[in-house]
């Protein structure tokens, strides 16, 4: 198992390496894509089991990827 970030990690036996809320089976683009549709962060706790800061942690791992490739251009 490797640390991506606070509450993100990732592990080749756990949906094939997928990026996931540490300690779960509930994948990070799973999270993003609900939160884009306009799902609410309690409901989502809620229905998956995770903390609220478990769904802002997801999202503090999208916002960090998505800077890492735009340094890159």
């Amino acid at each position: 198992m490797r640390q991506l970030a606070p509450r993100i990690t990732q592990d080749p036996k756990i949906l094939h390496g997928r990026p996931i809320i540490e300690g779960t089976r509930v994948p990070v683009a799973g999270i993003l894509g609900h939160l884009a549709a306009g799902d609410q962060v309690v409901d989502l706790a809620e229905e998956y089991g995770v903390t609220c800061e478990d769904i802002h942690a997801c999202l503090a791992y999208a916002a960090e990827l998505v800077s890492r490739k735009q340094q890159v251009k």
